[in-house]
């Protein structure tokens, strides 16, 4: 019997090990991404840090910077033009969420039409989301959550008529307002720093080498606000439950 328990505990360790190295280096399932992650050389603007391995292609990077672009046909300026500085923020937001193959642990399966996976909690260093909120403060939205709820009759996204415009530091009082709540909960405002290990960088400077590869595999190893581990719900095979 101990023999038995023995390949068991073998076997848990080996799925163990195997899901985790499955949220490692993984594009998830969505409208832009690529299947697979891979150097894409020509990437553009605020993208360029993820040109080594990338889940975006130099098209999908080019749409990321454009005020209404082809990628969802969503116009950041819906209430009055966005600052620069403002901008700036989303458009990184945007490289990220398109390019990055370091977000495996906090994907999620989706029920829409456009993406069959999406990210949700992904721990974001507390000076890229204070710094996203302070160069916002003052750009003016009318809604919360950017997801949904809009009016998209004439194919952008336009305000509900029951909105109104204003700045976005009272509609988003605090940083963690805006990180968590502009995208239903994609990000996840913590206390880590950038460079500690901890948390997601939006941006890094690739001659440093990604910062988010090492950050991945500690939540992959660790599972503190991963995905469960999709092995947990596997039956273990006949062969294996006789020995039971």
């Amino acid at each position: 019997m101990a023999a038995q328990w023995a390949v068991l505990g073998l076997l848990a360790a080996c799925l163990a090990s195997a899901a985790k190295e499955s949220v490692l280096n993984v594009c998830m399932d969505a409208k832009h991404h690529k299947t697979q992650p891979g150097p894409e050389g020509a990437l553009h603007g605020q993208c360029a840090p993820w040109k080594d391995n990338a889940c975006c292609t130099a098209e999908t990077s080019t749409g990321a910077h454009q005020d209404q672009s082809y990628l969802y046909s969503f116009n950041w300026a819906h209430c009055r033009v966005m600052p620069d500085k403002c901008k700036w923020h989303f458009i990184q937001d945007t490289c990220l969420y398109e390019c990055s193959p370091n977000l495996g642990p906090w994907i999620h399966q989706a029920d829409t039409s456009w993406r069959r996976e999406r990210i949700l909690n992904v721990p974001l260093c507390k000076e890229d989301c204070e710094q996203w909120w302070e160069d916002c403060k003052d750009a003016v939205t009318c809604k919360e959550n950017w997801h949904k709820g809009w009016n998209w009759t004439s194919g952008t996204n336009r305000c509900p008529r029951s909105s109104t415009c204003q700045p976005f530091k009272y509609v988003f009082p605090r940083p963690a307002d805006l990180c968590e709540k502009i995208w239903s909960n994609s990000y996840k405002y913590t206390l880590e720093h950038r460079g500690g290990g901890r948390c997601i960088q939006m941006w890094f400077d690739p001659a440093q080498g990604n910062p988010n590869v090492a950050v991945a595999k500690y939540y992959a190893q660790n599972g503190r606000d991963a995905s469960p581990a999709p092995w947990a719900g596997l039956l273990l095979p006949p062969a294996l439950l006789s020995l039971l």
